[in-house]
């Protein structure tokens, strides 16, 4: 069984983004621009936005961020992303989720054209992703597929499996493998016999969002199982599987913290340079 090591691969990821952004500044004499929204004062989010503009930083990024009271209403939200789309020096843009209840995220999230929605989140990116053809492609997805890609994990004809079908993670991720030529199964809620669709995969990707919830006894021996759970448990981080116990089945593994999650930020950095490349040329 090997570890797979997310926070060394986004480590090397950014550092290959300074080199990226320094020479669109050098060629064009602007700086690569991301704009963070976050409204309200949502603990979790804030960490999380705290993570992406230090992640900034650190690949040479420019971050515009915002901080909007939670009392904001939609037309102001809606006004500010507007803004930010017309705005050359941003080339993406980002609102973190979830948003106060009040607040419609569909509404706000279409206003970001889909050449800055850096999320993927968009209509014309995930039917891009849909079609195989080049787009923004989901943070979370993409790292995940960047993981298996250095580790040298052949998906060709290989069966995968994705428990959990959210538009963030499990829907892009199936697409992403099914691209790749994998066989793919997506599991939810409503599946039957999930235990055995599991113990079928030769990569398993857990998008679940419940603790332990992938046990030793659904995954098949020298699978590749990674865990996309973030979950937080008597003060402790623990992901969707069932880490100690799968770990003596899998080949490979990602661990949680220092799993997918680093990747997600580094994936979402990529996605900013990307945009910005496309903008500037």
């Amino acid at each position: 069984m090997m570890v797979i090591d997310g926070k060394k691969t986004a480590t090397e990821i950014r550092a290959r983004l300074r080199g990226r952004t320094a020479a669109l500044e050098e060629k064009y004499g602007k700086k690569v621009g991301l704009a963070v929204v976050l409204i309200g004062d949502d603990p979790a989010s804030l960490g999380y936005v705290r993570n992406k503009v230090s992640g900034c930083e650190e690949a040479g990024v420019r971050d515009f961020a915002h901080y909007l009271p939670p009392d904001t209403t939609q037309a102001q939200a809606e006004e500010l992303v507007r803004s930010l789309a017309s705005d050359d020096a941003v080339h993406g843009i980002l609102v973190q989720l979830p948003l106060p209840k009040h607040l419609d995220a569909e509404r706000i999230l279409a206003c970001i054209p889909s050449s800055k929605d850096v999320d993927g989140f968009s209509a014309e990116n995930i039917g891009k992703l849909a079609l195989g053809e080049e787009g923004i492609v989901a943070c979370t997805p993409l790292g995940v597929m960047e993981l298996l890609r250095r580790y040298s994990v052949e998906l060709r004809g290989k069966r995968a499996v994705v428990v959990g079908r959210s538009n963030i993670v499990g829907r892009p991720m199936a697409l992403l493998l099914l691209n790749a030529d994998a066989t793919v199964t997506v599991c939810h809620s409503r599946t039957e016999n999930l235990a055995e669709e599991c113990a079928r995969a030769d990569i398993l990707v857990a998008a679940v969002g419940k603790p332990n919830f992938i046990t030793a006894d659904m995954v098949k021996d020298g699978a590749v199982v990674v865990d996309v759970g973030i979950n937080r448990v008597d003060g402790k981080l623990v992901g969707d599987v069932d880490f100690s116990s799968v770990s003596q089945k899998a080949s490979l593994i990602t661990p949680v913290p220092g799993g997918v999650g680093p990747m997600t930020i580094a994936m979402l950095l990529t996605n900013v340079v990307t945009c910005a490349e496309r903008a500037m040329k």
